[in-house]
C-alpha cells in the first residue's frame, strides 16, 4: 500500500496509512506528551495529554489514537493545545506529590537540598528515587508546570486530604509504592497484554481507583512472574527495583546477551563507574523484544558478589588454597589427559558468558571425545 504524505508543523513526513499519529510525529522527531502510551500495543488513550490540533478537524483530538491520513496538516504546538495540555497535567499532578513539579524555583535546587519555602514538605523529587530519569518529571518541565501549583495553605482548590497507601516492601524484588502512581494503567497493560499474566489489574472506579493485585493480596502471593516488565514502563517511582532503588543514574547502558539459558535475550546494563547498578530489558532485542525473566532481570548480581572467586583454588590435603592460573591450568591439562570418550562429562555454568559455554562444549566433543555435555540452567 502506498504511503500517505502529511504536515506535522510544518514538517513533511511519509507514514504507513493507519499509523498511530503520535508514533509518526515520535519518528519524525517532533515530540507530542504523553505518559499511557507504549509502542507496538493497541493506543489506550488513557491520560488524554498527546491532544493537537489538525486542520479540518474539530476539537483537540489524541495523537494516539488517531489514525494518519494522506495531506492531514498537525499542529502540535499551539495555545490551545498547551492550555489543556497543562489542565490536564495539573489534575495529574493533584494525585501525585508535585511540589518540586510545579515550583518556580527548582532551579535553584541541588541533589538532596532541604526545601526552604515549604517546611511541612518530605517527599518531593530531589528526594525521590527517579528523579532525573522519571516520565512524569520530563513532562512537566516540557510543559512548563513551574508556578502552576500552589504550596501549602495557600488555597489549591484541588490539592485535597489523600489517602496514604502503605508501601509494599516484601516482594524480593519490586517495592510498590502506589502514592506516587497516576493511574496510567501501562503496568497493567504490560502484565495483561504482553507477558499474559494480568497479576494487576485497576480497581474501584472514580477517585477509589488504584492499581493493585486481586483482593489486595501482596504482588509476590499472586501468579506474578517477576519478570520486571511492570518496573521498566512505569512512568514514575511507584514501582521500583528494590534492591537497585537508589542506585541512582547509570554512567552509560551496555547491551549483552543474558548468561542463563540459549533463549538469547537481550539485556541492557546500567552501568555506573566499575559496577552493574541495575538490568534492564532491552527494547531492541529481536528475540526478546524488551522482555526477560526473573533470572535475567535480577539474577546478574552475583557479578559483584562479594564471595565470587576472582583467583583459581587448588585442593591440598583436603583445603584450598589460591594458586596462579599458569598452575591450575597445568594442573587440569595433566589430569585431563587420563579420560576420553564417556569418561569425561563437561558441567557449564550460567554464571558464565555464553561464549565461554560454547567453547566448553566444543572442547567436550572435539578435544575430549564426549558429547556428555550439559548446563545448570537448561531451560
Amino acid at each position: 500500500m502506498a504511503k500517505v504524505t502529511l504536515t506535522i508543523d510544518q514538517k513533511t513526513v511519509e507514514a504507513e496509512p493507519g499509523d498511530p499519529l503520535l508514533e509518526v510525529a515520535k519518528k519524525a522527531g517532533v515530540y507530542i506528551p504523553h505518559l499511557c502510551y507504549m509502542d507496538d500495543l493497541p493506543s489506550y488513550g488513557g491520560c488524554r495529554l498527546c491532544a493537537v490540533e489538525i486542520e479540518g478537524v474539530r476539537g483537540l483530538p489524541l495523537a494516539c489514537t488517531t489514525q494518519v491520513t494522506d495531506g492531514m496538516v498537525v499542529r502540535t504546538d499551539t495555545a490551545p493545545v498547551r492550555e489543556l495540555q497543562r489542565g490536564v497535567m495539573e489534575t495529574i499532578l493533584s494525585e501525585h506529590p508535585d511540589r518540586c513539579l510545579t515550583c518556580h524555583r527548582k532551579i535553584h535546587c541541588l541533589p538532596n537540598w532541604i526545601c526552604l519555602r515549604d517546611d511541612v514538605v518530605t517527599d518531593r523529587c530531589v528526594t525521590c528515587a527517579k528523579n532525573q530519569w522519571c516520565e512524569l518529571q520530563q513532562v512537566s518541565e516540557f510543559l512548563g508546570m513551574e508556578g502552576t501549583g500552589r504550596f501549602y495553605e495557600e488555597g489549591r482548590s484541588w490539592y485535597g486530604a489523600r489517602e496514604e497507601i502503605p508501601l509494599e516492601r516484601e516482594n524480593p524484588f519490586i517495592e510498590r509504592d502506589y502514592n506516587k502512581c497516576i493511574l496510567c494503567a501501562r503496568c497493567v497493560r504490560v502484565c495483561d497484554e504482553v507477558r499474559g499474566v494480568g497479576a494487576i489489574s485497576v480497581t474501584y472506579k472514580g477517585d477509589k481507583a488504584r492499581i493493585d493485585t486481586p483482593f489486595g493480596i501482596p504482588l509476590h502471593e499472586t501468579n506474578c512472574e517477576l519478570c520486571g516488565a511492570c518496573v521498566d514502563v512505569c512512568p514514575t517511582a511507584s514501582l521500583m527495583d528494590k534492591t537497585t532503588k537508589w542506585a541512582g543514574l547509570p554512567d552509560k547502558l551496555v547491551s549483552t546477551i543474558c548468561p542463563y539459558c540459549g533463549t538469547g535475550c537481550q539485556l541492557l546494563l546500567h552501568v555506573k563507574g566499575e559496577r552493574i547498578v541495575r538490568v534492564s530489558a532491552d527494547a531492541e532485542g529481536a528475540v526478546n523484544k524488551g522482555q526477560a525473566c526473573v533470572k535475567g532481570r535480577y539474577g546478574l548480581d552475583f557479578v559483584h558478589h562479594p564471595e565470587r572467586l576472582t583467583t583459581p583454588l587448588i585442593r591440598d590435603n583436603g583445603a584450598f588454597r589460591e594458586a596462579s592460573w599458569d598452575e591450575a591450568l597445568d594442573l587440569v591439562a595433566s589430569r585431563l589427559g587420563d579420560y576420553r570418550g564417556e569418561e569425561f562429562a563437561a558441567i557449564a555454568s550460567s554464571k558464565c558468558t555464553n561464549e565461554d559455554c560454547y567453547i566448553l562444549q566444543k572442547f567436550a566433543r572435539v578435544v575430549m571425545g564426549s558429547n556428555n555435555v550439559d548446563h545448570c540452567a537448561r531451560l
